[in-house]
């Protein structure tokens, strides 16, 4: 519940809404409410309403179809894809490595345009029966869309939204696709991810600021073209490009660490000899006797014979009554084995980290035959990237 609600899998990818997404469907609808309502005030409230809700509905439907397709091309390309979710933005698809090669990573990357672009025009072909004739819609457009249906209304919006998202996302700013494209063409040439990640960040970021800078001129009256003024316009418009600005540099830093951490196993950067602490031990010692003399936050438990049987960690000892530690055995307290995330000594670094961050934890046992054989620490993997590169990470 943490990372939002699961509506089900599509193809075996899981879907979410972002706790977010409910704020932009909120504003979707309402601005469309209004909007229908001032261009058909014969509309009753119930049908004005309801076809603001029924729009925004299938415009995120929309949204989901231009992620899925660019899953399912990842999917084909050998590049696994966990889960699409929409949030405030948009929407993202959880790829969960980058494409193998620079044609992989175009065609990746061009469905998700494409599809929008397509939805589009099928949207407007359907709308495009009840439109009239071009001389009506030149000459008195008002006119032409205060007559139309409620479901020509919807078709058209649709088809516009549509395309206009699929050309928004054109736009060569890292990481919308577009720049994921810019990202392609210079990693053909470059052969080298990283130095064509780091010169599509550069072209993104600079848009970016662009965004800003045009959002804070649109509050102060400045009209901008295409965009417009206003404080609400300008506001929103410095927010996209933070939020793009933002997700460039993050697409960036994932880049370099994955290049830092190529053909690096979870053996290379444990600790091999973790302190821990037996399952009968109280929780009163296990503060006084390995809290507090050291600075780690987490604690291996395992048996007389050396079996792992679970981790207790600072969160857990903080969940008990301090009056109570001498008479509570770590093993009340502690997560067993079977419920633990473990990596092993062979595997990639990379992906063990990325098992820290989906956990939201600081640690993993590493497991060799069954048997622990370290601990890895996120401030491990963090120290191996600080060692092993000059760019900054924070």
């Amino acid at each position: 519940m943490r990372d939002g609600l699961s509506l089900g899998r599509v193809f075996g990818i899981e879907i979410r809404l972002d706790w977010s997404w409910f704020l932009i469907f909120l504003l979707v609808a309402w601005n469309l409410g209004v909007a229908f309502g001032n261009a058909h005030p014969d509309w009753g409230t119930g049908l004005q309403w309801g076809i603001a809700i029924v729009a925004a509905l299938i415009f995120f439907g929309s949204v989901l179809v231009h992620e899925l397709a660019h899953s399912l091309v990842a999917r084909s390309q050998g590049v696994p894809v966990r889960r699409i979710t929409l949030f405030l933005f948009g929407g993202v698809s959880n790829i969960q490595r980058h494409p193998p090669s620079p044609r992989a990573e175009f065609l990746i990357t061009i469905v998700g345009p494409i599809s929008s672009v397509l939805l589009g025009i099928v949207f407007l072909l359907g709308a495009g029966g009840s439109l009239g004739s071009m001389d009506a819609a030149v000459n008195d457009p008002q006119q032409l869309l205060a007559d139309l249906s409620p479901l020509a209304t919807l078709l058209l919006w649709l088809g516009s939204i549509n395309l206009l998202l699929g050309v928004f996302n054109m736009i060569p700013g890292f990481p919308l696709d577009g720049g994921r494209i810019l990202r392609s063409i210079l990693w053909a040439i470059t052969d080298n991810l990283r130095k064509a990640t780091r010169w599509a960040s550069y072209v993104g970021q600079a848009i970016a600021w662009g965004l800003i800078v045009s959002g804070v001129a649109m509050v102060f009256g400045v009209e901008v073209p295409f965009f417009g003024s206003g404080l609400i316009n300008g506001l929103w418009l410095a927010f996209i490009g933070w939020f793009l600005s933002s997700a460039s540099a993050q697409s960036h830093r994932q880049v370099v660490i994955e290049d830092v951490l190529e053909d690096v196993t979870a053996s290379q950067m444990m600790r091999t000899d973790p302190p821990s602490v037996s399952a009968g031990a109280t929780v009163r010692a296990l503060v006084h006797e390995h809290m507090m003399p050291g600075d780690d936050y987490a604690f291996p438990v395992v048996s007389q014979g050396g079996q792992l049987e679970g981790l207790v960690t600072l969160s857990d000892v903080r969940k008990v009554p301090e009056e109570e530690w001498p008479s509570t055995p770590v093993q009340q307290i502690m997560t067993p084995t079977a419920e633990l995330m473990t990596v092993s000594t062979d595997e990639e670094a990379a992906d063990a980290l990325r098992k820290l961050r989906q956990q939201d934890v600081r640690q993993l046992p590493v497991m060799e035959n069954g048997n622990l054989a370290g601990l890895l620490r996120r401030r491990d993997v963090i120290r191996w990237l600080q060692l092993h590169t000059d760019e900054d990470l924070g």
